[in-house]
């Protein structure tokens, strides 16, 4: 969220930032001034959307547990941090796994991570390994997702 101030000085500015104001519209408002700070604080509201970015996509997904069991469920939603899904069988909370699965113009993809919820509709989330790095195709799909 980028929050915009109205009016006042750098010094106002200051004064106010407390309040985590990300950029000021200086009194008298100006068209060309306005449009100009807006596209400057873009980036801003595009990084935060590209981190907390879920896209409701249904695929199936298949998973192999860090005990060798297989589970199949069919994703939610899937971010580049995680994915929610909901199968027959979740594993437990807390349970490794390795995910695999295809998205639209992006082939099947392998992520190591682990179970991190789990729900009584037989939902459950698996957070990615950060340290995967096959992690990045996914982000590099989820930003050209965005771009589109």
């Amino acid at each position: 969220m980028v929050i915009f101030g109205l009016g006042g000085t750098a010094q106002d500015a200051l004064r106010y930032s407390k309040l985590c104001i990300n950029a000021i519209f200086h009194e008298p408002l100006e068209r060309s001034a306005a449009i100009k700070l807006v596209r400057s604080t873009r980036m801003l509201v595009v990084h935060e959307f590209q981190r907390y970015l879920r896209v409701p996509v249904m695929t199936e997904v298949r998973l192999v547990t860090g005990d060798g069991g297989r589970v199949t469920a069919t994703s939610q939603e899937i971010s580049s941090g995680g994915m929610s899904l909901k199968g027959t069988h979740p594993p437990e909370t807390g349970t490794p796994v390795e995910v695999s699965f295809s998205l639209l113009t992006l082939p099947r993809v392998w992520v190591r991570g682990n179970v991190a919820w789990k729900k009584s509709d037989k939902s459950f989330g698996i957070r990615f390994d950060s340290t995967d790095e096959r992690r990045q195709r996914l982000k590099e799909w989820l930003a050209a997702y965005l771009e589109s």
